[in-house]
Formats: C-alpha cells, structure tokens, sequence
C-alpha cells in the first residue's frame, strides 16, 4: 500500500482549498502518526506523553540542583493543560502517573465525563473556583490527582495567570490545527459546528483571535517561571496569524 495524506502544492495549501477537496472526500488532515489508517487516539499516545511529562519532571528536578538525567517526579506540582478529546485525553493520566496534580481544561462535558469513565480522569466540574481549590489541596499534600474544568482555555488560562495560581507546568493539546477546531470564547458547544459550516471565515477569525488570548496566557506563565510547550498542535501559529507577536517564545513538542 502506498498511502500518502494531505499533498497539496503549496500555492493551493489553504483552508478554503482544503475544505473544499476534503467536501469532495478527495483530501483529509494528516498530522504526525495521525493518518487515515492509523490514527492513534489516546491509549496509542499515552506512552508518549508519560515520557514527556516524565521529561519535564526530570527538567523540573535539574533546575532544584539535581541532575536531569537522574529524573523527577511531578509530585508537588502543578500542570495546566487544555484538551481532553481524542489524543490529548491520555494528558491527566499522564500527569498523574508521574505523580503531579493537574487541571485540564475541556469545553465539551462529554468528553470530560467519557475520561472519567475510563479513568483517564479523576473527576470533573465546570466550577473554576472548585477546581483551584482541589488541585492546590492535593498540591500541598504532593498527592497525584486530576481535575477536568468545563470551561474554554482562552478564558480560564488568562483568569488562572491573574488570580497567581502556582503553576509549575503548562501545555496544550486542543485541535487547532483547523480553525473550525477550536471553540471561540463566547460560542456554546451547541451552535459550534453549524455556526462552524455556515461562516468558516468568520469562525476562523474568531477561533483565532480565541487562540491569541490562550497563548497570550500561557507566554504569561513562561514568564513567571513556569514549563510551558504546545503538545503537537498549530496553536501557535494560529496565534501568529491572529497578531500575537510572542506565539513563538515557547517551544513546541
């Protein structure tokens, strides 16, 4: 079999192009192991984000006077991350195996309540105040937990970096490498896709600018110290494209 995703010459690689062909069933997105055969979802990819998240712990450790190469754990820390669909739901799991407590945050209850179910998450709220208050606890207390948060990263992650939440970690891992992905700030789960497929411009303008502001915060945390890379996605770029001139300053995995 000889299998090739989403080859186009570049003059003709835009969104508008793309959604056309992909309408036609002539094209689909292909990123990473992600093609059409052999999409990974989340048990395909944990593996590989525990070592990632054991990675950080290992940098964490390093910077306390320690040796990288001797590793860490992530007890007594904090991750922040956004995504708990498809592959980016093996993130609270992770985090836990290597001992850290994390909040991930998900604009659609579904797939938080489907972690749980799974036990790829401990538990879930759409109350921001509650899951500060859980997650902090289990900090000081060094105890492994993971916390969903119904809420959309471009609000949440700004609110976390004003209020000083003590964050040791942040990632990212929603779907952004199609602006019709990623849920404005300020658009209900329910009208996404049919507001999505009747105004793709105008969503994509506001997904983007949605995208600015999460990495505007995460760039935020960077700056307080914090570990902070996007797990794989175009988020940055997308920032870019929106106007925010620092999308760049961190790396991405």
């Amino acid at each position: 079999v000889l299998l090739a995703n989403s080859t186009l010459v570049g003059d003709w690689a835009t969104w508008p192009e793309f959604r056309r062909l992909e309408a036609l069933g002539l094209t689909m997105f292909g990123q990473m192991t992600a093609g059409s055969w052999i999409y990974i979802g989340t048990q395909g990819i944990l593996q590989g984000t525990y070592e990632t998240f054991a990675a950080v712990a290992a940098k964490l450790a390093a910077r306390r006077g320690g040796h990288e190469r001797s590793g860490g754990s992530l007890a007594g820390t904090l991750t922040v991350t956004g995504g708990c669909g498809g592959m980016g739901g093996a993130q609270p799991l992770a985090v836990t195996m290597n001992g850290g407590v994390v909040l991930i945050v998900e604009v659609d209850a579904s797939r938080l309540q489907r972690r749980v179910e799974h036990r790829y998450l401990d538990e879930w709220t759409d109350d921001l105040d509650e899951a500060i208050q859980k997650v902090l606890a289990a900090k000081a207390d060094r105890r492994a937990l993971s916390v969903g948060l119904l809420g959309n990263c471009a609000t949440v992650l700004p609110e976390l970096l004003r209020r000083g939440v003590a964050v040791a970690v942040v990632a990212d891992q929603p779907s952004t490498h199609d602006p019709l992905s990623y849920l404005p700030a300020g658009v209900s789960v329910e009208e996404w896709h049919e507001y999505a497929s009747a105004k793709p411009e105008e969503f994509t303008d506001r997904a983007r600018a949605s995208m600015a502001k999460h990495v505007e915060a995460m760039v935020g945390f960077m700056d307080a110290g914090a570990e902070v890379f996007d797990y794989g996605n175009s988020i940055r770029g997308e920032a870019k494209l929106a106007g925010y001139q620092r999308a760049f300053e961190f790396p991405g995995f």
